[in-house]
C-alpha cells in the first residue's frame, strides 16, 4: 500500500484526504491518505520521519510550509522554482522532488470550464504567493498579456523575474490601464473577509471569466459583483482545489484521474451548510 500525507497547521479542514481517497479508488490503486498537524517549527524532522518509511512516497504540503517544502526538496521542477514554494513532495531513487501543482489546477478547472486562455489578455490581481504561483502555467497556455495589479506595487514588480522576456506588466490600483481584460482572475484573500479588490465596473462587464481563487459555501462577492456588472461567467477556486489534487495525484502515481465525481461531492457538501 502507497502512503501519502498532508502537512499543514491548522489541518482538521483539509480536503486532501477524501479527494485522494476517491482519486485511488478510480485509478484503481490501494493507498492511505491522511491529514498531519504538524507544529509550526517541526516541518524539517515531520517530514524526515514521514519519508524514511519505505511505502511513504508523497506529501502535500499546505499553510504555512510550502516555504519549508520548496527548501526541504532536493531537486526541484520548473513549476516549483517559478513559484518559490511547494505544494508536493515526492520520493523518488534520485531523492525528494518538490513540485508545485497550484497553477495547474487553475489552467485544469478554467479550460474544463471551456474558458479560452490562449490569446487572451488576464488580468491578475494580487501579488502575493498565490499569484506567483500561476504565472508560468498561464504562460505555458500561451496567453497574449497578463497585467498584474497589486496595492503594493514593488511586490508586483518583484514578480517580473519570474518570466522576464514575457508580456507581463504591472500597476497599482489607481494606474490600471483602462482595456478590456478577457480572464479577471482575483488572486487576494479579500472574499474571506467579505471585501473586494478596487477596480472599476467595466472590467466586470466587458470580461469573459471572472475567477475567485477562493470559495466559500455561497458565492464570494467579488463573484456577486461580476454577476451584478454583467459578467456572464463567474467562478470560485473549488475546481482549482481538486484540479491541484489530481495533478499531485499524476504527478505521484502516472495516473489522471476524472476530477468531475470528486468536485460535484464537495460542492454538494458544501452547499449544504
Amino acid at each position: 500500500m502507497l502512503n501519502f500525507a498532508v502537512f499543514g497547521n491548522p489541518i482538521a479542514q483539509s480536503k486532501s484526504p477524501f479527494i485522494h481517497t476517491m482519486f485511488g479508488i478510480e485509478a484503481n490503486i490501494e493507498l492511505d491518505y491522511t491529514a498531519i498537524l504538524v507544529d509550526e517549527h517541526e516541518f524539517l524532522p515531520a517530514a524526515t520521519t514521514f519519508f524514511a518509511k519505505p511505502d511513504h512516497v508523497g506529501l502535500n504540503i499546505t499553510a504555512p510550509f510550502k516555504e519549508d517544502a520548496f527548501k526541504f526538496a532536493d531537486k526541484l521542477t520548473p513549476h516549483a522554482k517559478a513559484a518559490g514554494a511547494v505544494n508536493t513532495l515526492f520520493k523518488t531513487t534520485d531523492g525528494i522532488i518538490g513540485h508545485n501543482t497550484d497553477g495547474l489546477g487553475l489552467m485544469q478547472d478554467l479550460l474544463n470550464q471551456g474558458v479560452t486562455l490562449k490569446q487572451q489578455s488576464i488580468l491578475l490581481i494580487g501579488a502575493g504567493g498565490a499569484a506567483r504561483g500561476i504565472l508560468v502555467p498561464l504562460l505555458e497556455q500561451g496567453v497574449a498579456q497578463i497585467h498584474i495589479v497589486n496595492r503594493n506595487v514593488k511586490r508586483a514588480q518583484s514578480l517580473l523575474a519570474i518570466a522576464p522576456d514575457s508580456n507581463i506588466t504591472v500597476s497599482g490600483f489607481d494606474e490600471l490601464p483602462e482595456q478590456q481584460y478577457d480572464v479577471v482572475i482575483n488572486a487576494t484573500t479579500l472574499s474571506l473577509h467579505g471585501d473586494t479588490p478596487k477596480i472599476p465596473e467595466y472590467i466586470y462587464t466587458k470580461a469573459k471569466c471572472v475567477y475567485d481563487m477562493v470559495y466559500l459555501s455561497a458565492p464570494t462577492v467579488f463573484m456577486q459583483t461580476a454577476l451584478a456588472a454583467g459578467c456572464e461567467k463567474v467562478s470560485d477556486g473549488l475546481g482549482m482545489l481538486v484540479g491541484q489534487a489530481a495533478e499531485s495525484f499524476t504527478f505521484w502515481t502516472g495516473q489522471k484521474v476524472d476530477t468531475d465525481p470528486v468536485l460535484k461531492v464537495l460542492r454538494q457538501d458544501l452547499q449544504s451548510r
